[in-house]
């Protein structure tokens, strides 16, 4: 059946405007995007059948153009589309932590952590650099590893620190493994970065790590 004989409140479209985005489903907001199925399948149907295939929202997201492109219906455009949508929401979250202190609003951290590192192959470490107000100043990748590990030299970290005149920091890394569970490597590499900015009076305010679905706050776990 297609969506235009549904009932207008079970349209995604209609009911993403009366109730809002977070009202629906996965496949319903995919269908939205996808705007039109193919042959025998509504965009909704269409959009179950992705994810089902992918696995996950996340997955389908995080695909090479040939993987993306090797689904009935998908092509260069739609990935064209696709890479815009989520480069608008990472820029869109990097301007939203760059207006007003950064612990203010830990949930966007997290959503711009996550758009912007889960689907990096290797494994990435990155640093917010803060002011004295926790306002961001700057945001870089400063290492890039193998598979599974990245060599972090905490000389640099201060380095860096130093130059941007930073009070605090929060380090973030990605497990291109999926699992964003952080190891005893990890809990003694934060240890390690803490207390060298220490000596030159920079605050580690958190460490995230950034999992395929799931990112982890060193802070909430109390491992700061």
């Amino acid at each position: 059946m297609a969506i235009t004989d549904w009932p207008e409140a079970e349209r995604p479209r209609e009911k993403l405007i009366h109730k809002g985005a977070a009202h629906l489903s996965d496949a319903e907001l995919l269908a939205i995007f996808l705007r039109t199925g193919i042959a025998g399948k509504n965009a909704v149907e269409l959009a179950r059948e992705l994810l089902a295939h992918f696995g996950s929202l996340t997955k389908l997201c995080m695909a090479d153009l040939v993987t993306f492109g090797q689904q009935p219906g998908m092509g260069p455009a739609k990935y064209a589309q696709l890479q815009a949508v989520m480069e608008m929401a990472r820029r869109a979250l990097a301007e939203q932590i760059k207006q007003g202190a950064i612990m203010d609003s830990p949930q966007s951290v997290k959503d711009y952590l996550r758009l912007s590192m889960r689907s990096k192959p290797h494994e990435i470490f990155a640093v917010i650099f803060l002011d004295a107000q926790h306002r961001t100043i700057a945001t870089e990748e400063l290492f890039r590893g193998t598979l599974t590990q990245a060599s972090v030299y905490p000389r640099e970290v201060v380095k860096r620190a130093l130059f941007h005149n930073a009070a605090a920091v929060i380090l973030a890394h990605n497990h291109p493994s999926g699992l964003a569970e952080p190891s005893k490597a990890d809990e003694m590499l934060t240890q390690s970065l803490k207390q060298a900015l220490t000596l030159v009076d920079v605050r580690v305010l958190d460490h995230f790590v950034i999992g395929s679905e799931d990112v982890v706050s060193f802070a909430e776990r109390g491992l700061i």
